[in-house]
């Protein structure tokens, strides 16, 4: 079984030119943007009144499921050293208040990381690059903080 820190720079550069293409195909042909939590959004608060949201939402989800029974199960994620210290993983109320934060963050945050990384940096949105800016440097010092001042 494959795990998740082997890296394949061929299916990495095919993954980003789809996304890529994707977000651009949208924008020109639908005059949308493809910020998925955006998508998301609009899908539940409007109804079926814009069907092309909940096709663009499907889609994700049967590629997932395309991408697995063409190529074989997804890669293996470790479980995190520091979740099992913390005593954790997997914990369904972990996953439920991890949830409720990304999703209270993506909406303080106007779109998510990968909303502003690919589709607001694509259109040279200063929001989104001080957004990415943000999310990189916090990354960076969430990362040295638990491997380097706590040893997690």
């Amino acid at each position: 079984m494959m795990q998740i820190t082997e890296f394949n720079w061929v299916s990495g550069l095919l993954g980003g030119l789809l996304i890529g293409t994707s977000a651009t195909v949208l924008l020109a042909f639908n005059g949308h943007i493809a910020g998925i939590s955006g998508i998301l959004n609009s899908a539940l608060s409007s109804g079926f009144s814009e069907v092309w949201r909940w096709l663009f939402l499907a889609g994700l989800l049967a590629g997932g499921g395309l991408y697995e029974s063409v190529v074989g199960p997804l890669p293996a994620t470790p479980v995190s050293t520091i979740a099992l210290r913390a005593g954790y993983a997997y914990a369904p109320w972990a996953m439920l208040v991890g949830g409720f934060l990304v999703g209270f963050g993506t909406r303080m945050g106007n779109g998510c990381t990968s909303g502003h990384g690919v589709c607001g940096l694509g259109r040279l949105s200063l929001r989104s690059l001080v957004a990415v800016v943000t999310f990189l440097a916090t990354a960076i010092v969430t990362v040295f903080v638990t491997r380097h001042i706590l040893f997690w």
